[in-house]
């Protein structure tokens, strides 16, 4: 018999299919705003167009394109909070990627919103750039 071979989400955790992957195809809802917010770290990775912007809040949503072909691989992600209350949320990471050799790191605390059940990301602060002022 062959081994099942498990593909690691973009995200971090183990399992693509079982984390990110089942929100992305959506056979699931994430259940919290951290799990809306590595969902979305992975359709950025897959460029993935629909599910960020079906995942992003109306009242914010831009009209252009969300995916840019700017040569950005994506390294990897550190999620270093999520905050709850009630139907909002926060959640601070840091997303690192390259982009023509170059390492760089986005550091973001982004805002959720909880609508009929459905987490949707809303906007971001950037901390170090508020600090450069």
């Amino acid at each position: 018999m062959g081994k099942t071979v498990v593909e690691a989400c973009p995200c971090g955790l183990p399992d693509f299919a079982k984390c990110c992957g089942s929100f992305i195809s959506g056979q699931q809802l994430p259940v919290t705003a951290e799990q809306l917010m590595r969902s979305r770290y992975s359709a950025y990775t897959l460029a993935d167009e629909a599910y960020l912007r079906a995942s992003w809040h109306a009242s914010t949503r831009p009209v252009d394109a969300i995916v840019h072909d700017d040569g950005a691989k994506w390294l990897g992600l550190d999620v270093k909070r999520h905050v709850q209350h009630g139907d909002e949320a926060t959640v601070e990471f840091v997303a690192r990627y390259r982009i023509d050799g170059r390492a760089h790191r986005m550091h973001e605390v982004s805002r959720f919103l909880r609508e009929d059940g459905k987490w949707y990301y809303v906007d971001g602060t950037f901390p170090e750039k508020s600090k450069e002022k």
